[in-house]
């Protein structure tokens, strides 16, 4: 999953975020509400963590803003806020689950997969190109039937390439949408991982999936199939 977490507690973010990309999760980290806001709409995001502290912006109002442009994302709200009333007013304003501070790691890593396991019935939750299938929600690729194994940031790469099979995409698109960064002319880390990627989906197979396009960048050719 590619996951949000607004926390402006520096410690406390951090320690999340790196619990969550040990368990092969890309995490994006947001200190203020305002950052946090402009990530959750301009990103796709498989989760929002949500604080309710956050400064510039509360994330009482962040939640109503997401909800109405992305009705649909997994939103959880982490605070220190226990009254019963604080509850109440998040869940009827779309939140979908609620977990106060302090807390067990464990436990809110459980209740995020809950909460994904509860929105994998959307269409996108298994893609599918060609012979190669990449199913979001067990973090699981295959390719006629043969297990690839990659790693978190493989896995959000090619799980790029295959939202826009057949579409060429440039370098800085995925620097941009992959690693959540500006792009750097100097860089070749979308080089390196784009063969780590060939490597495994492509070689001993007799099509090619993945095409280098001069002067543009990369693309995924094939039809893509969206499954439950």
């Amino acid at each position: 999953m590619r996951i949000l977490i607004a926390e402006d507690d520096a410690a406390l973010g951090s320690f999340v975020k790196k619990g969550l990309e040990a368990e092969h999760h890309a995490v994006d980290l947001a200190a203020d509400g305002e950052q946090a806001l402009a990530q959750a709409l301009e990103l796709n995001y498989d989760m929002i963590v949500l604080d309710l502290n956050l400064p510039g912006m509360d994330g009482a109002t962040i939640l109503r803003h997401v909800r109405v442009k992305k009705p649909s994302v997994p939103v959880m709200i982490l605070t220190a806020r226990s009254k019963i009333e604080d509850r109440v007013h998040c869940l009827d304003s779309g939140a979908d689950d609620y977990l106060t501070k302090p807390f067990s790691f464990t436990e809110l890593s459980a209740r995020l997969r809950a909460l994904q396991r509860r929105s994998s019935v959307t269409p996108e939750s298994v893609l599918a190109v060609e012979d190669l299938k990449l199913d979001r929600v067990e973090r699981r690729v295959e390719r006629a039937g043969r297990r690839i194994e990659l790693t978190s940031k493989e896995f959000a790469l090619l799980e790029y390439l295959m939202r826009n099979a057949g579409r060429r995409i440039t370098r800085a698109m995925i620097i941009e949408h992959v690693w959540n960064l500006t792009f750097d002319s100097a860089t070749n880390v979308v080089d390196v991982y784009i063969n780590y990627l060939r490597k495994k989906v492509d070689d001993g197979f007799q099509q090619r999936l993945i095409h280098t396009v001069r002067g543009v960048g990369y693309e995924l050719r094939g039809a893509m199939e969206a499954r439950a």
